[in-house]
């Protein structure tokens, strides 16, 4: 929701270790007089597997089970210090954080994205926008409990992700970076620097890419590692999208599967995707990939489903669009009324941007879709849970980061994050700094106190 709102603003604005340690007993018996192998055979042997658990409402929780991984692992691995830094958004905690969430989103340069005549108005504007929309904001998330549980999710992918590594003896520190709100990314930085880890990979927890998500992050850390002598040397490997892979596809596949199975008639019901959307200038302008990578995503999902005989119809729409701009189309709430209007009873929401739970699928989806859904005359709804920590999902998420290490060099910024890098220390002259933030302050001053500046401002910005 908040991402959806700073799109449109953005928009306004014009912008292989030997063999696998996993083998059979007989297979490691002809070698059984070493050392080495007898450790290899004991370790094999204690692996314990942890049950997969339900919460309450029979959603997938974290003490998931782990697949052994049958893959070959590199000779070099063990003398590495192994790092994997999970990206995601970040969400206030607590009602009190969500003014200054909103702040960390909007002070975002690729998220307003200004001409570089006014990139002195960033903080200011982002400050005034942040205010405006805060009480708005926390309506939203004291509907789900007072404030985002995206945090909490992301550290128990992190400890389920560390233990499926393990499982398959790649021995990795998992870190948690979020973009806008605590463990800043700098935060997870600093671990990774203290803890002296000499391969890292980066692993976005969006399934496709964005310049507005998957791209703010990766950004922001490439900044940080060429401006540090010891982190610009370490190699790193970024997965920049993952949405093509497998065990993603199978994941999404089951829970789609299993949730059908709910309906009175399954295979009447609708199954409807809804991504979060972009305006049509992040694709046509700046040539986001996001949407082309979301379609392909849905229709892997709908051939697997259609391999195991799940022939439901589907469709896709994009929820979370801001202002008077336009949008991806169509738009969730829009495809809704008139799915009703088609006379269709049975559907089932399935959120194709997220892996986690958090204010767009438990808010934005549970409350205000389901009931504009139930007034359109869909009498039966239902909605696919964020995969969370899904065993098959963290399973392939692990064999991702294997499959990364050989990849690994040091970071070389692109031709548009060194232009980046370079306007921002341009800007780092305390009186031009000081001289712009007064300015700045001004103007986001004046239109707090003109009532029509106001108005202008929330029907056209916000």
């Amino acid at each position: 929701m908040e991402v959806a709102a700073s799109s449109h603003i953005l928009s306004q604005l014009n912008l292989d270790r030997t063999s696998s340690w996993l083998k059979t007993r007989s297979e490691l018996a002809p070698l059984s007089g070493t050392n080495e192998t007898k450790k290899l055979v004991e370790r094999a042997s204690s692996l314990r597997f942890p049950a997969l658990k339900t919460d309450s409402v029979g959603r997938l929780n974290c003490a998931a089970g782990v697949l052994p991984y049958l893959g070959n692992v590199d000779e070099h691995i063990s003398t590495e210090r192994i790092g994997v830094l999970l990206l995601n958004l970040g969400g206030p905690e607590t009602l009190n954080d969500v003014q200054p969430f909103l702040f960390n989103l909007f002070a975002d340069p690729d998220i307003i994205r200004l001409p570089r005549l006014f990139r002195f108005l960033q903080r200011p504007l982002a400050q005034l926008i942040s205010v405006v929309r805060a009480p708005k904001s926390k309506e939203g998330y004291a509907a789900i409990g007072g404030g985002s549980p995206l945090r909490k999710i992301t550290d128990e992918q992190a400890s389920a992700l560390k233990l499926a590594l393990e499982a398959k003896d790649v021995p990795a520190n998992v870190y948690v970076a979020m973009r806008y709100w605590h463990p800043f990314t700098e935060e997870a930085v600093h671990q990774i620097k203290r803890d002296r880890i000499t391969k890292l990979v980066v692993l976005p927890l969006y399934p496709q890419y964005s310049i507005s998500t998957s791209g703010s992050s990766i950004r922001v850390l490439q900044d940080i590692f060429m401006n540090d002598l010891h982190l610009s040397r370490l190699p790193v490997a970024i997965i920049k999208s993952w949405y093509q892979r497998e065990g993603y596809i199978k994941s999404m596949a089951d829970l789609i599967q299993k949730d059908l199975q709910k309906f009175p008639n399954p295979e009447e019901a609708m199954i409807f995707f809804s991504a979060h959307g972009v305006p049509v200038s992040y694709v046509e302008e700046a040539g986001d990939p996001y949407q082309a990578q979301m379609e392909d995503c849905i229709f892997l999902i709908m051939q697997e489903l259609k391999n195991r005989g799940v022939n439901n119809p589907h469709t896709l729409a994009y929820q979370s669009r801001v202002g008077p701009v336009q949008w991806l189309k169509p738009y969730t709430d829009e495809v809704l009324v008139e799915l009703g209007q088609k006379g269709v009873k049975s559907l089932l929401a399935v959120p194709i941007s997220f892996v986690s739970e958090h204010i767009e699928t438990l808010e934005e989806i549970d409350m205000e879709y389901r009931e504009l859904a139930l007034e359109s005359g869909i009498t039966n709804w239902g909605r696919v849970p964020a995969l969370n920590c899904n065993p098959a999902f963290v399973e392939d998420l692990a064999n991702s980061v294997i499959e990364a290490l050989p990849s690994a060099m040091a970071i070389s910024p692109s031709k548009s994050n060194t232009t980046t890098i370079a306007a921002e220390r341009d800007e780092n002259d305390i009186g031009q700094y000081a001289l712009k933030m007064m300015f700045g302050s001004i103007l986001a001053f004046i239109l707090l106190l003109s009532p029509k500046a106001m108005i202008a401002f929330r029907n056209h910005i916000l």
